[in-house]
């Protein structure tokens, strides 16, 4: 066989020929060239990134007749001796298949021996963590103390299944992913050296595919020349990688957002009847989502798009489609890719995903529109407490206040919602309460709500706009926007009650309360132990306006008054 694939062909043979890993091709070279390299190396990453080749060309450095250099020549006899593997003092071993006690015992036994061709005898050891739990014991001592002329490097992809023995004895390297604007420049120089028309967006979709893997894209790149007929263009890199053009999914993602559900159905349709992969296409929509999320929460993030082209049409649609939506649809598509993973009908899953989507669209209208009917519902009635304060305070002439406002307030109570405020249990926790059990709750409340809107999202809604005013050692006091809101909350009183137990380390009562009613009572109950406080002290002092003022625009949770 005289043919090479394009990734054996061009195979990094020098350290500048290593794409995307600067970080840690510019380390070794001035080690190298300081001689200050160590004895032991772990090499971790993706798949296709380089490791096992800059393993190789560490070891051609090292060994090189002109070194110490930063780079290879390739021309003297270690150099050529060692990437054509005649060399035996640079061995490379697969740790999948050889991965018993036995064959790292081989290697213990024979690193004592002087190299025979160059100075230095490198072990590079791929997927080592298919090693085997004695086969790492018995490279322990080794690994730590070798003989000066024996260098060890361990190449993986899983590092976690490394013990922490074996990686405390090396230096690590962790190789990540290639870039795909990287991947795209390197490929154009190989099929520039190759003579080969590539156009430029069967590039960019092989980039794509690759997922950050030189060696996937060569391989990509490679397949679809041979499936092309001249020119490898965009639809023979789908047609190979099973993927969906980035038109198709902007004009499937407009669909679903404008409700066009005749329209959307028809295209999946259409691209499971031409063979698309029903994982791939749902997997490039998520991506190509979150791509439209991120470009819309800042536009100079382009580099790091995974999936679209940024384009007009790219930017259009950005500029259209709202965050919200496209938050509620990635979730939607997550739980479609979870349930086709257990299925022989991912099409009836997909279609099923759009349909809610299609869906977000009508609520988030209604959402926004409610939204902004609340606002505005909050400033009239922030507005009419306003007046009746000044009312209060400054009553018109002829009139007089009512003396007992407890009737008063029972009477506006019954009627509004069936909801009775428990007055007696409150003033209780008020009695009880302490800061820290407050503090507790507070530091804790947002992770609460995550979990809460995670299991009970009804739950969630209904708490959403509360806030814990008070906190006693067995009961906590909620304050709400609205009446109607704490009776929803005693609906799932059990599931919040659950779920803050877990959260904050003890179970509290949940006692709701309309925010109204609450700063009512929490400033009758301040009133009642101020005047306690001044009967034992014997004498009763007025406060200050200013404070009283103070004490009303922000509360005593805030506000400190210190004496002069």
């Amino acid at each position: 066989m005289t043919y090479q694939a394009l990734y054996r062909v061009w195979r990094p043979r020098s350290f500048v020929d290593v794409v995307g890993q600067s970080h840690i091709t510019r380390t070794l070279q001035n080690a190298i060239v300081q001689e200050k390299f160590t004895h032991a190396y772990l090499f971790s990453g993706p798949r296709g990134t380089g490791k096992t080749s800059a393993a190789k060309i560490f070891a051609k450095t090292i060994n090189c007749e002109r070194s110490p250099v930063k780079e290879p020549c390739n021309e003297c006899d270690a150099c050529r001796g060692i990437q054509d593997g005649s060399i035996s003092d640079v061995i490379e071993i697969d740790a999948a298949s050889n991965n018993g006690v036995e064959q790292i015992r081989d290697i213990r036994d024979k690193v004592k021996y002087a190299p025979s061709a160059v100075p230095y005898k490198v072990y590079i050891i791929d997927e080592v963590h298919m090693l085997s739990i004695g086969a790492f014991n018995a490279l322990l001592k080794t690994l730590e103390e070798p003989p000066k002329h024996v260098i060890f490097i361990l190449a993986t992809t899983e590092p976690h299944k490394i013990p922490l023995t074996i990686i405390s004895r090396c230096q690590r390297f962790d190789f990540k992913r290639i870039t795909q604007h990287s991947i795209v420049d390197r490929m154009q120089q190989i099929i520039e050296a190759e003579g080969i028309t590539v156009s430029r967006e069967a590039l960019e979709a092989v980039a794509i595919s690759a997922e950050g893997g030189m060696r996937d894209a060569l391989s990509l790149l490679d397949q679809a020349i041979s499936y092309s007929e001249n020119e490898v263009t965009i639809e023979d890199v789908l047609a190979v990688t099973g993927a969906v053009s980035q038109n198709a999914i902007l004009q499937i993602i407009s669909s679903i957002y404008e409700k066009e559900i005749q329209q959307a159905l028809q295209l999946v349709d259409h691209f499971i009847q031409e063979g698309k992969d029903p994982g791939r296409f749902v997997f490039d929509l998520i991506y190509y989502l979150r791509d439209l999320l991120l470009y819309q929460s800042a536009q100079g993030l382009g580099e790091i798009l995974e999936r679209a082209v940024l384009n007009d049409t790219f930017k259009e649609l950005a500029e259209r489609i709202n965050p919200t939506w496209i938050q509620e649809a990635i979730s939607y598509l997550n739980e479609c890719q979870q349930e086709m993973k257990w299925t022989n009908s991912p099409k009836v899953f997909i279609e099923i995903a759009i349909l809610k989507m299609a869906d977000i669209q009508a609520g988030e209208t209604d959402s926004v529109f409610d939204h902004e009917v609340i606002q505005r519902l909050e400033q009239k009635i922030i507005h009419l407490e306003k007046e009746l304060n000044n009312l209060k305070e400054n009553p018109p002439q002829g009139s007089s206040q009512p003396s007992a406002p407890a009737p008063k307030r029972n009477q506006s109570r019954a009627t509004k919602n069936s909801y009775k405020v428990p007055y007696e249990r409150i003033r209780q926790v008020l009695s009880e309460a302490s800061k820290t059990d407050l503090k507790a709750v507070q530091e804790n409340w947002a992770r609460f709500m995550d979990v809460l809107k995670k299991q009970n999202a009804p739950a969630h809604a209904t708490i959403l706009n509360s806030k814990p005013r008070a906190a006693s050692d067995k009961a906590l006091v909620v304050a709400f926007r609205y009446e109607i809101h704490c009776s929803l909350a005693l609906d799932h009183k059990q599931t919040i009650e659950s779920l803050i137990a877990d959260t904050v380390g003890k179970e509290l009562a949940l006692i709701p309360i309309p925010e109204a009613d609450w700063q009512e009572i929490r400033e009758d109950f301040v009133k009642k132990q101020r005047q306690q406080e001044a009967g034992e002290n014997g004498d009763l002092v007025e406060e200050d306006p200013v404070v009283t003022e103070a004490r009303k625009l922000f509360g005593d949770d805030l506000l400190e008054i210190h004496d002069q």
